[in-house]
């Protein structure tokens, strides 16, 4: 295995020599239409070692983490988690996101589980909406979600959130 492969490999937990490239990954999935290459790709891509490719692609970014992928995987190979892996690398690189947006919402969602040791709708979308500078599109249906209570104003109490923030500093330290 490459060294990039082997990074991938031991950041995301992931067996990739397990993957055969049946494909059936890449047929589950609800935004493959969007990546450069389909899940199984992605997989041969760092297999092979192309590490400017992926860290520099859309498919990093586009990858929704709904873990259809690694249901389908007749070897149990999460690609969520190597999507995941691989974005922090370019994050760590200071490589620009190729979808801006993805990358605001990625960077406004880790903030708001940092805040709040989970997902506080409200503030997140505020943030999001903030960072992309696209305050009044969906203005209207934020509304509507809020008033029938479905976006909280106040975020949910965390058991245990100071464990969770020693594990954001120790990330910090890394």
């Amino acid at each position: 295995m490459n060294g990039f492969a082997q990074k991938v490999a031991e950041r995301s937990g992931q067996n990739l020599n397990a993957c055969y490239q049946c494909g059936k990954c890449s047929a589950g999935c609800p935004t493959v239409k969007w990546f450069e290459w389909q899940n199984h790709g992605v997989i041969r891509r760092i297999q092979l070692g192309d590490e400017e490719g992926l860290l520099g692609s859309c498919a990093i970014w586009m990858c929704i983490g709904c873990e259809t992928c690694g249901t389908r995987c007749p070897n149990g190979i999460r690609i969520s988690r190597l999507m995941d892996a691989m974005r922090n690398m370019a994050l760590e690189k200071g490589i620009k996101a190729a979808e801006p947006a993805v990358m605001s919402f990625h960077q406004s969602f880790a903030n708001s589980v940092e805040r709040f040791g989970r997902v506080h709708e409200l503030s997140m979308l505020v943030e999001f909406k903030l960072r992309t500078k696209d305050l009044f599109t969906d203005v209207g249906a934020g509304l509507k979600l809020f008033a029938k209570g479905k976006i909280p104003f106040w975020p949910g109490k965390v058991r245990e959130k100071g464990r969770l923030d020693g594990i954001f500093k120790e990330r910090a330290r890394r």
